[in-house]
């Protein structure tokens, strides 16, 4: 298997090379990104949930700004996903108010920059990873090739979904956090802050979950469940072993009920499916000593679908050569990803996105 980076230009696509092209997030109102929640605050408790939206902000630089105007340390402030700084985003916040004076919310609106549009108290912090999905609005500009061609294959990632690779953001700009980590490796694993360690951890996690998709994408099996996979429930967390999948199984699949699953590596009780994926891995280099790393530092195994599906998925080319996309994708996978499958893109912005960030 061919050693790559994290550009996803390097990862094998289910089709040909796209012919169209077109130029992406050449103003932040190009790049919409609404985080949805899955749950309601409960309208009591300690925390106070935010709906903010930012615009050539990232969430970090919110975190801060919360913080300023709350008089709550970083540490109380929760958030699910990190957002893109180049694009019109909408995202929750939550802030732990126990003991403090509750400020003005509306002292944390700038003009142009940040809108508060709700503000409601609940139990409980917000934490990582836990909204449901985000809701994208993407307009291309300056569209050019077949038109034909790309709205078949439009129809066929409406239709099949798209392979869940990571996206380059994960593994920062032009991979260069994952040349520093695979370094940061190989060197020993030095002490180092913990905020470059988890960025560090992520992006080798998310490399060889991108390397063992790429070699399913390259054999046609990447949306197929073979025997002793891991299989996961459309739209849900929820896994299953499948030892020997029979035709309910198949046709589940096919109709996109369910996913095959490929390994988040860490420790965690071993199975077929993480050997098929080890097998895979082993003509990578370096690759089977960071899945042994990954495990002593103490990361547990989960499981991501190999295949993410767009929900409500439509298209609309229009008068000034544009192309409006929109489209639902569930919490951690990338609308670059998506796109890669059927348009080659420039993103004007200067591929300028917050490290790990879901958005692009």
């Amino acid at each position: 298997m061919a050693e790559r980076s994290g550009t996803l230009a390097e990862w094998p696509r289910v089709g040909e090379e796209p012919s169209a092209r077109a130029l992406l997030r050449s103003r932040p109102e190009d790049f919409l990104v609404s985080e949805e929640l899955g749950f309601e605050p409960a309208g009591e408790g300690e925390h106070v949930f935010l709906l903010l939206q930012k615009r050539n902000l990232n969430t970090l630089e919110l975190v801060h700004r919360i913080a300023r105007v709350s008089g709550a340390p970083d540490r109380d402030i929760g958030y699910s996903g990190l957002k893109d700084r180049n694009a019109v985003t909408r995202q929750w916040f939550s802030v732990r108010m126990a003991g403090r004076a509750e400020p003005v919310w509306s002292d944390l609106e700038t003009s142009g920059e940040i809108r508060l549009l709700q503000a409601g108290r609940h139990r409980r912090k917000l934490r990582r990873g836990v909204h449901r999905a985000n809701r994208f609005s993407l307009y291309l500009r300056e569209l050019a090739g077949d038109r034909s061609a790309l709205e078949q294959r439009l129809v066929e990632v409406q239709r099949d979904g798209v392979p869940n690779y990571f996206g380059e953001q994960r593994f920062g700009r032009g991979g260069s956090t994952l040349v520093q980590a695979r370094q940061w490796v190989a060197d020993g694993a030095r002490r180092i802050p913990r905020n470059r360690r988890s960025l560090y951890l992520s992006a080798l996690r998310a490399w060889l979950f991108n390397s063992v998709l790429a070699s399913r994408v390259s054999t046609g099996t990447w949306r197929s469940v073979l025997a002793g996979d891991v299989c996961v429930l459309q739209g849900t967390r929820s896994h299953f072993h499948c030892d020997s999948p029979d035709d309910d199984i198949r046709q589940r699949a096919r109709r996109g009920d369910l996913h095959p699953a490929l390994p988040l590596w860490g420790k965690g009780v071993r199975s077929r499916a993480l050997e098929l994926a080890a097998e895979e891995l082993a003509s990578v280099a370096g690759a089977p000593q960071i899945c042994d790393f990954l495990e002593r530092a103490g990361l547990e195994l989960a499981w991501r679908p190999a295949r993410v599906l767009a929900d409500d998925f439509c298209w609309q080319f229009c008068d000034d050569g544009g192309l409006q996309l929109d489209f639902a994708l569930g919490a951690g996978s990338y609308a670059t990803a998506l796109l890669a499958e059927f348009i080659r893109y420039h993103d004007a912005s200067g591929n300028n996105k917050e490290q790990g960030s879901e958005g692009g």
